[in-house]
């Protein structure tokens, strides 16, 4: 009896050993170095400069492609597509609906970032339209964006959310099943889900709420580390613990917002297996 108790106790301590394992970040940033694989973007005005900065920095090969003429042809050519909606025009969404369906043809992973959805009908319908016309491989966005894609509701401020991650728990597992993907859900903790798979990230810094592009190049580190790895769920947990990491490192280098995302890009161009070592905070459920 006592020897089945205690083989039955090494059992759990062993589980609870493997949860506790350091994944497999440092050998994606490794992959990615190694093969910079070309990420098509289809995104915001606003963060097109800082995206493709990130992703130069973590060693992958950027490309800002919008034009309806063109984003069949350049999908076809990329490792991933990111489709953005943040500012959004009717010429846009016709090449998020021509590049989502090429890259689905092609078999290359999707990341849509729905910024703002929830803030007003026309950004949450055109999110639920791409989600039904080309089905993406991760969905990355705040708690209240995934919540409106879900729940209809307008809960958004601005491109801001007004929920917690936790809180959206639920909400996450029913798209995930709904469109058969991951959703990730960046905040204080960040969530990643495929059906009844959880995964939280505990890394991040406050800093990284006060300069703008941050969720966006998270949905891009996404994309990198999707074309990389065949697991769309490490991938985006992966990259969410090099957001986190990074922006860690950059806080305790900068004075404020201004210097944060110097810091951050250096942080990224810089990560080391040691850093991911010491810092990565990952738990999964």
């Amino acid at each position: 009896m006592w020897l089945g108790l205690l083989r039955l106790f090494e059992g759990k301590v062993e589980r609870m050993r493997d949860t506790s394992k350091k994944p497999t970040v440092w050998q994606d940033v490794e992959k990615v170095r190694a093969e910079a694989p070309l990420v098509h973007n289809i995104t915001n005005y606003v963060v097109m400069n800082t995206t493709a900065n990130a992703l130069l920095a973590i060693g992958a090969s950027p490309v800002m492609a919008h034009a309806p003429e063109e984003v069949e042809e350049m999908a076809a050519l990329a490792r991933a597509l990111v489709i953005n909606i943040g500012t959004l025009s009717a010429a846009w969404i016709d090449s998020m609906m021509k590049a989502g369906c090429a890259a689905r043809q092609k078999g290359i992973p999707i990341v849509l970032d729905p910024v703002g959805s929830g803030a007003t009908r026309f950004r949450t319908e055109t999110a639920q339209s791409l989600l039904r016309s080309a089905p993406p491989s991760i969905i990355r966005g705040n708690a209240s964006e995934i919540r409106s894609l879900v729940l209809a509701e307008q809960s958004t401020k601005g491109v801001e959310s007004v929920h917690a991650s936790e809180e959206t728990l639920e909400a996450a597992q029913a798209l995930s099943k709904n469109f058969g993907g991951v959703v990730s859900v960046s905040g204080r903790t960040d969530l990643i889900v495929e059906g009844d798979r959880i995964m939280r990230i505990l890394n991040g810094h406050p800093l990284m709420s006060r300069v703008t592009g941050m969720g966006c190049t998270a949905t891009a580190l996404t994309a990198a580390f999707a074309a990389i790895n065949p697991s769309h769920f490490t991938a985006a947990a992966n990259a969410m613990a090099v957001m986190g990491i990074a922006g860690e490192m950059a806080a305790e280098r900068c004075a404020g917002p201004a210097g944060f995302e110097m810091c951050f890009l250096d942080a990224l161009y810089n990560l080391q297996e040691s850093d991911i070592e010491r810092r990565l905070k990952m738990e999964i459920a």
